[in-house]
């Protein structure tokens, strides 16, 4: 096995407690502060909205669901191997339609009350008690759902969560509230496992990155791009975000 199989990861999470909006970025004491949102928009965007959601907040509507990324950043090393530092407690929800009112998806809208579209504690998903930014686009109206109309609301949400992402490079690990590391390697006499995930690869209006510079990060390798060729990796890299499914 090559050396990519036998590197170890290890992922320090840093508690996030309270969400302060409109404020100077900064973490401290367990509080995440963050500015207000950009005027300048992408092209294909007319507006983003910032909402925190606290768990015992009221239900509300939201627009259909584009994604739900956790708050990570590389430290140390390519993705899947040196170290990862992560924000614990916090998630970002991004959601998006555009001016008619059209939702943002191809096979399935899950536009509607949160609580029905989003059940908390689920892989992927915010834990019971977790904080959760909602980041909401709109997008230009008359235009096709395309590739890149989805890729602008995409890009927006990149945007947002860059800064976020130099604030945990800049963490003291030892400062970390928890860390976990996995290790990888073969096992003398024990049967070997492989995974096959199929991801959609037609690319009307979505796409999957592959390998990443960040964890669940955008800038990758596109599996379009790619001719849909299969991509070997390893189980450290699928923990620390070598997937990002743009759908």
């Amino acid at each position: 096995m090559g050396q990519r199989f036998q590197d170890s990861l290890t992922v320090k999470g840093f508690l996030v407690r309270e969400v302060r909006l409109n404020a100077p970025l900064g973490y401290e004491d367990g509080v995440l502060s963050l500015p207000g949102l950009k005027k300048e928009h992408r092209e294909g965007v007319v507006a983003t909205t910032l909402t925190r959601i606290r768990p015992s907040d009221p239900d509300r509507t939201i627009n259909t669901i584009m994604d739900i990324l956790p708050l990570s950043a590389k430290v140390l090393g390519a993705l899947g191997e040196g170290i990862t530092h992560t924000f614990l407690g916090v998630y970002v929800l991004l959601t998006g339609c555009d001016e008619t009112g059209r939702q943002m998806h191809e096979f399935g809208a899950s536009n509607g009350l949160l609580t029905e579209k989003m059940r908390r504690g689920r892989a992927g998903t915010p834990g019971a008690t977790d904080l959760i930014l909602h980041l909401d686009v709109l997008l230009q109206g008359q235009r096709p759902l395309d590739r890149a109309l989805a890729m602008a609301a995409f890009q927006t949400c990149e945007d947002f969560i860059a800064p976020i992402r130099q604030i945990l490079k800049q963490l003291p690990g030892e400062r970390a509230h928890a860390v976990r590391t996995f290790h990888q390697g073969t096992r003398k006499g024990r049967p070997g496992v492989l995974l096959v995930k199929q991801v959609a690869g037609q690319g009307a209006m979505y796409d999957t990155m592959v390998l990443p510079k960040e964890p669940a990060g955008l800038f990758g390798d596109s599996i379009i791009d790619l001719k849909n060729r299969p991509q070997l990796l390893t189980p450290n890299e699928y923990r620390d975000g070598a997937l990002r499914s743009l759908h």
